[in-house]
């Protein structure tokens, strides 16, 4: 049986985390993606139970109630999201670690729950101009958002200094490689 340890993936949005996500389990078999649960409606091709769970608000207000989060919170006016205790017992069960991807908040609460059994990393862009530029990218976002979720990254890069480790994804194949060693030591530690 593998050691009940989490990795925990953290990042403003825009930085890279799920490209870097999805390379660092791809290489590690050792480790499994934490399904998050949220309510916001799913994007183009994302799907319930593998992309995340999607819930109701009333869905998650009762999951709440019942105590089924590890954390949870309000992450943008209206979109709740969390980390169910059955995810993560379902991938200690399958004897591989939790690499959980949530938000700055989320993963400090992880952090603070159990402190000596998670790797906590912060994943940054470069800076807030390749940060804005990333997201408008994507294509997803209203002028709104896209302001909203650029004053929540500078606000999430205040807490980088709380993590075990920062990793500037400048550079996509360095920053794998980096994160690929840095989880490694964890497990094997």
């Amino acid at each position: 049986m593998t050691a009940e340890k989490i990795i925990i993936i953290t990042a403003p949005s825009g930085s890279g985390k799920t490209t870097l996500v999805k390379r660092l389990l791809q290489a590690m078999p050792k480790l499994a993606f934490s399904i998050s649960a949220c309510t916001r409606k799913p994007r183009p091709g994302e799907e319930h139970a593998k992309d995340y769970y999607f819930y109701t608000d009333n869905e998650f207000q009762q999951m709440i109630e019942d105590d089924a989060f590890i954390e949870w919170e309000m992450v943008y006016t209206g979109k709740y999201y969390g980390t169910l205790k059955s995810e993560i017992n379902r991938i200690w069960n399958s004897e591989r670690y939790p690499l959980v991807d949530i938000d700055v908040n989320g993963a400090l609460a992880i952090q603070k729950r159990h402190p000596r059994t998670t790797l906590s990393i912060f994943i940054q862009a470069p800076s807030i101009e390749e940060l804005r530029e990333r997201l408008q990218k994507r294509g997803t976002e209203t002028p709104q958002t896209l302001e909203e979720r650029i004053d929540k990254a500078k606000f999430e890069l205040t807490f980088s200094d709380q993590f075990d480790r920062i990793v500037v994804n400048d550079n996509l194949e360095d920053a794998t490689k980096e994160l690929m060693e840095v989880v490694e030591n964890f497990i094997n530690q």
